[in-house]
């Protein structure tokens, strides 16, 4: 026996209903619906949560570089949390480019693409995956300050990369936003420029936002939810 694949999801109204069904449901539960196998841990399976929910979710995008759900434009985050809501890690956006011609500028951006508008979906507790807990989902757009604050560690970081700087990125850079290394295994490289003008096999970069800011969206607007 098979489950049909879910249609996506014909409005925003009807992706948040989605998730409103699986909030206060165990993984477990969720995967045992679609007949979805679970893994007992992460260390070999680090997208299986991600890609469970896009299953559910009638997420289309698969791997290409648009927002999960192209024809609504929403991108689909989860975000592990401690059982007071807080988020225990940084949140991957997507992965840099080091080239200083394909960076480009913040308003063509994938970064900026990525969280124009998305549906945060917590995922509360550790251990073993079938035991945690789907959390309410809220759909999020940056408001002025978070873009303004967004922009910035955009543009530093950008600039560094640009410049052949990228060794002076470190875990101090970016209030909001970092570049932070992110590759499959040991042996993953991508080519950047050095500082001096020479092209160097680099450890591939992602750009992650810090628990703070995430925390402070998750916190905000799951309050408005229940006013």
């Amino acid at each position: 026996m098979t489950i049909a694949t879910p249609a996506p999801p014909r409005s925003e109204a009807e992706l948040i209903a989605r998730a409103d069904a699986m909030a206060g449901r165990t993984l477990g539960w969720v995967a045992a619906q679609h007949l979805v196998a679970v893994p007992p841990d992460l260390r070999r399976a680090k997208g299986w949560i991600g890609q469970l929910l896009e299953l559910v979710l009638g997420a289309t995008a698969s791997s290409r570089a648009l927002p999960d759900f192209p024809h609504l434009g929403v991108e689909l985050k989860t975000i592990p949390v401690d059982a007071r809501g807080r988020p225990s890690e940084g949140t991957f956006v997507c992965t840099a480019r080091l080239a200083p011609d394909a960076i480009g500028a913040w308003g063509d951006s994938w970064v900026r693409a990525k969280l124009s508008r998305v549906l945060w979906v917590p995922i509360v507790g550790a251990g073993p995956p079938a035991g945690r807990t789907v959390g309410t989902g809220v759909l999020w757009t940056p408001n002025p300050s978070e873009q303004a604050q967004l922009r910035a560690d955009w543009d530093e970081l950008a600039a560094l990369v640009a410049e052949g700087q990228l060794w002076q990125i470190d875990g101090r850079r970016g209030k909001v936003l970092q570049l932070r290394p992110k590759g499959a295994d040991r042996h993953s490289a991508a080519w950047a420029l050095d500082e001096g003008g020479d092209w160097v096999k680099e450890t591939p970069r992602g750009f992650y936002l810090r628990p703070a800011f995430t925390g402070a969206i998750l916190t905000r607007n799951l309050l408005s939810l229940e006013d």
